[in-house]
């Protein structure tokens, strides 16, 4: 019998020699891709014993959910049934800014929202090992005036701005997503949340200025907790829409602008009912804790992001920031004897005001330094396209010759898998348009840093040994100051910060 992987480098080889007749007018430096030895990194064993335990394809869907305070990734991958399920948890080395949206260019904060990743998306050439592009700023993004650009989520655990993960960790969720591409994945949903939207993360930030746009994506976060499904998005009236369906008799496909007014639509019954139920339970047990004199949390006055403890407790001054430790985390701190990935030395911790590690940070070089060029490790893959969401490569024009281009990045978009519950079947119900409050401009000067222009060099691929630090004593953050500020849109802080990386990603 001839090798499975054989097969797998023969059809490659014979799609590479078809891409090269499709694109032969290219300057050739797409085709170099194919021999990116970091883009190329096959699955891990273990993740794909994981896959065929939890009944999943390698190349079956994937979603992304991202937590800034409790600073996890979940990897959801569909299951043969045709729902996501948790396949991983990956701790985040660093984040940036302050829990709440991204509003303008300098900010230094780490998008939150909904946004679609493509092909296109991908950077198998990033300065920070491997990484891809977030999509912001989305529909939603624009319609209110936000700004900013190359908002990655990248290795080298080093942010500004981004989600940072190891080399080691980044290559493996980049494995993940350039399976499901191969696998007819269009694009994949990336959801960045400031925490777990549970009742209790509710009610401790209840003052929150950003609470309104928080109950806004709480909606889509509550359509995937209930059905399981990567949920449709849309946007109007400068808000989120979830799963919107046109209203029984309606002859016309549903047509959507982030910045007017929406159309009249539907939210399917098993979907509408259960979202209600849910909804309903958490509200009721919010207010449960708020009457029990729930602390409020402290509004952020100056601390620069978060960072798991993982790897706070193996970085000197380490401090996880506005990341909650211990029980605040999901992950088993004691199933980690060694850090999750290798730690560079040039990783700057979340800077406390005040605190000895502000020190340290501030002492760090730049991460960015010399990158050495990339190994010449060939392999018969090919790699995802584009440095950025702007610019496409190999992969994603083969895949728009082959029939499913690179998707918008405004909008979430499934992939060939087993389609939904089928929603013209359901019972008539009364076109449901609902409205959300605008969210505001904050009205501060944006943090000034260079153009994310330069094209980055590639380093070579991490050894198989991973690197650990000696476990170091957490700094105690400062106390913040408590705002009680209620009911406001999204806000940036005006602090600023003196240590800043290469815009390169």
């Amino acid at each position: 019998m001839i090798d499975r992987s054989l097969i797998r480098a023969l059809v490659t080889a014979i799609t590479l020699a078809a891409a090269g007749a499709l694109l032969a007018g290219c300057d050739g430096e797409d085709a170099s891709l194919a021999a990116n030895a970091k883009a190329n990194q096959p699955v891990p064993p273990k993740l794909i014993a994981a896959m065929t335990e939890k009944d999943m394809d390698l190349q079956s869907p994937i979603l992304i959910r991202l937590f800034k305070q409790e600073a996890e990734v979940e990897i959801w991958k569909q299951d043969r049934s045709g729902k996501f399920a948790l396949l991983k948890t990956y701790p985040i080395c660093r984040w940036s800014g302050d829990l709440g949206p991204k509003v303008r260019e300098g900010d230094r904060q780490a998008p939150e929202g909904f946004y679609a990743i493509s092909p296109a998306q991908m950077n198998p050439q990033s300065a920070y090992y491997l990484s891809f592009n977030t999509g912001y700023p989305n529909a939603y993004d624009k319609a209110l005036g936000h700004t900013g650009s190359q908002l990655m989520v990248h290795g080298d655990c080093s942010s500004r701005g981004c989600y940072a993960m190891t080399d080691e960790q980044i290559a493996e969720i980049y494995s993940l997503g350039r399976e499901s591409f191969f696998g007819g994945q269009k694009s994949f949903q990336f959801q960045a949340y400031p925490f777990r939207m549970t009742a209790v993360n509710m009610a401790k930030h209840r003052n929150n200025p950003n609470m309104a746009f928080w109950k806004m994506i709480k909606e889509g976060y509550d359509h995937f907790e209930v059905t399981r499904q990567e949920p449709k998005v849309d946007f109007c009236e400068k808000k989120y829409v979830f799963d919107a369906a046109k209203p029984p008799g309606a002859t016309r496909d549903l047509t959507f602008d982030a910045a007017g007014k929406c159309p009249t639509y539907v939210i399917p019954d098993e979907i509408a009912d259960a979202v209600r139920q849910k909804q309903e339970s958490d509200q009721a047990e919010t207010a449960k804790l708020i009457a029990k004199g729930t602390p409020v949390a402290k509004l952020n006055t100056g601390i620069d992001g978060g960072m798991n403890q993982v790897f706070a407790v193996r970085v000197p001054g380490g401090n996880t920031g506005l990341s909650e430790g211990g029980d605040g985390q999901n992950m088993a701190l004691a199933g980690f004897s060694r850090a999750p990935g290798t730690i560079p030395s040039t990783v700057n911790p979340p800077r406390v005001p005040g605190s000895d590690n502000a020190a340290v940070a501030a002492a760090a070089p730049a991460p960015d330094t010399a990158p050495s060029p990339p190994a010449p490790a060939p392999t018969t893959r090919v790699a995802s396209a584009a440095p950025n969401a702007q610019s496409d490569g190999l992969f994603s024009n083969l895949a728009r010759k082959m029939g499913f281009g690179a998707a918008d990045t405004t909008a979430s978009t499934q992939g060939p898998a087993p389609a939904k519950p089928k929603t013209a079947d359901a019972k008539p119900a009364a076109p449901k348009v609902t409205a959300a409050a605008k969210p505001a401009e904050a009205a501060k000067p944006a943090d000034t840093k260079p153009a994310d222009t330069k094209q980055a060099a590639s380093r070579p691929p991490f050894k198989p040994a991973v690197a650990d630090a000696p476990p170091a004593t957490l700094a105690t953050p400062a106390t913040a100051k408590e705002g009680l500020v209620a009911g406001a849109q999204p806000i940036v802080q005006s602090n600023s910060f003196d240590s800043r990386f290469s815009a390169t990603r």
